[in-house]
């Protein structure tokens, strides 16, 4: 299906704060209604987050996801893919909990460690709704986002005998060459959805180039048994977006990676970015994938073997 672009929506993500945006979805019955609503908009997947529902915060226990990955599941043919990225601060078993008891069909997995600072985002906000947003973002200055090779190897073994492929957040080149080690090892089997993230602090950059660079990386270590997907931090979202649809990509967008839908526009729900993407992907003569076309593009198992 050379055609066909798949849109994945990361509703609600671990990095926003409820102070930065009214339409962040925050409680169950929120990320259920963006995550739905996204999906009808055209998004073939979900990738999916939980948050406190009084304070917002990430929480990455198992039963945060129950009250909205039935209603998800009955409401829409949309792939569901959970993190197991979680927060920063948390250890790997925390984020890995809520995949190894859902069985979804995709799981995101990232790829290496790395610096990961959103501070720069307190020079805007000069007051918060919660007590713990000022230290999120603070304590991102003295943040390494830990994914060491045993980190992985974790993820792998916990999540994959449950028939979960995954999305590998690939932040930099060195997690092409990561993900490169583990298909020489026979722990990931392709095809592989590789999905490029550009413009966090810490990691690749938003240039043309820095796009362009990851891709020949990929097509050279990857060959055909991958397929690629980018998404672009904040005002990048939708420029990174086009030039990887004019490449043969995928696109992911959602409140996770970027609050605006222009600029100084707050997005007011996911899928108002996704119909945007989808008029992207439209205007350039594609299509976008339907759900059950994505499970065909990336060896899915299929939604009935879910534990949700």
């Amino acid at each position: 299906m050379p055609d066909k672009v798949i849109i994945t929506c990361a509703v609600t993500g671990a990095i926003h704060t409820p102070t930065m945006s009214q339409y962040l979805p925050i409680t169950p019955d929120e990320i259920a209604e963006a995550a739905i609503g996204a999906a009808e908009a055209g998004a073939a997947i979900l990738h999916l987050h939980a948050r406190d529902p009084k304070t917002g915060k990430p929480d990455q226990s198992p039963e945060a996801f129950t009250p909205f990955l039935g209603r998800i599941k009955q409401s829409t043919n949309a792939v569901v893919n959970i993190t197991t990225g979680g927060s920063p601060y948390m250890t790997v078993d925390e984020r890995t909990k809520p995949a190894a008891r859902w069985s979804p069909e995709v799981a995101s997995l990232n790829m290496g460690s790395m610096n990961f600072g959103f501070f720069p985002l307190l020079a805007k906000y000069k007051e918060f709704k919660h007590e713990w947003e000022r230290e999120h973002l603070e304590g991102s200055r003295d943040l390494v986002f830990r994914n060491s090779f045993k980190d992985i190897e974790y993820v792998l073994e916990t999540c994959y005998g449950n028939g979960t492929r995954f999305e590998f957040e690939c932040y930099d080149i060195s997690h092409l060459y990561n993900l490169a080690h583990f298909a020489d090892r026979g722990l990931v089997k392709p095809p592989f959805f590789v999905q490029s993230v550009f413009g966090l602090l810490g990691g690749i950059g938003t240039h043309p180039e820095d796009v362009m660079h990851m891709k020949r990386t990929a097509d050279r270590l990857f060959g055909s048994d991958f397929r690629w997907s980018v998404l672009g931090a904040g005002k990048d979202q939708f420029r990174i977006a086009a030039q990887a649809i004019s490449m043969g990509g995928n696109i992911r967008v959602g409140l996770e990676d970027s609050i605006w839908i222009a600029r100084g526009k707050l997005a007011e729900s996911n899928a108002q970015q996704v119909v945007k993407a989808r008029a992207l992907v439209e205007g350039l003569g594609l299509e976008i994938a339907t759900p059950d076309e994505a499970r065909a593009m990336l060896a899915l198992k299929g939604g009935d073997a879910v534990n949700f």
